[in-house]
């Protein structure tokens, strides 16, 4: 079967129509079964019009989430406390193609992959929190972990978020409970730090 032209005008590109069409397509096909030209086929657009929005196919699944994150790090980089910063994140936040994913990954095919792009991310977090932690702890083993306890306090909630019902659960209030419980990872107590020295 080929692909008939459309006559008429072209549909309008925007994000949100490619990320449309790409999650039609992961469930009827699967992840790696789906191309890029896949997607660009189905939304009626140019493969060009895909590459303005998305560096790459799993960026349409985390384009939303990773332009809150950059936002965090923005505010982190203006002297924001790490906690207020990343608390930002789960602001206004509605139910996504990550969240859809996220309770769809089986179905989607997406399993493998969303657990590698979820490490990336971790791995971002904790590089771009812990030099602001340094910082302020003086400390940089310390800074690593709880730099890593952020990131993963950030991601467990969206995942808890997604998996509990996206639209049914407050994400800002998991985040900030997550965030919570994040700070309490080598608060005071340098002793440990002490005897390694």
């Amino acid at each position: 079967m080929t692909d008939v032209p459309r006559m008429g005008r072209p549909r309008a590109s925007s994000p949100e129509t490619i990320a449309e069409a790409a999650c039609e397509l992961f469930f009827e096909q699967g992840y790696d079964g789906t191309s890029i030209g896949d997607i660009t086929r189905r939304a009626g657009v140019a493969r060009a019009s895909f590459f303005n929005y998305f560096r790459a196919k799993s960026d349409v699944l985390w384009s939303g989430f990773d332009a809150r994150l950059a936002a965090a790090f923005g505010a982190m980089a203006e002297g924001a406390a790490v906690p207020d910063a990343l608390a930002g994140i789960g602001r206004d936040l509605t139910p996504d193609t990550l969240a859809l994913a996220i309770t769809n990954a089986e179905a989607m095919g997406l399993g493998e992959e969303l657990e590698r792009q979820r490490a990336e991310r971790l791995a971002l977090l904790q590089r771009e929190i812990a030099p602001r932690l340094t910082d302020t702890t003086g400390d940089a083993l310390l800074a690593q972990i709880r730099a890593a306890a952020y990131g993963a306090a950030v991601l467990g909630a969206v995942w808890m978020w997604a998996q509990r019902g996206a639209s049914s659960v407050s994400l800002e209030a998991l985040l900030q409970h997550a965030l919570s419980i994040s700070g309490r990872f080598g608060g005071s107590d340098d002793s440990s730090a002490a005897a390694l020295a």
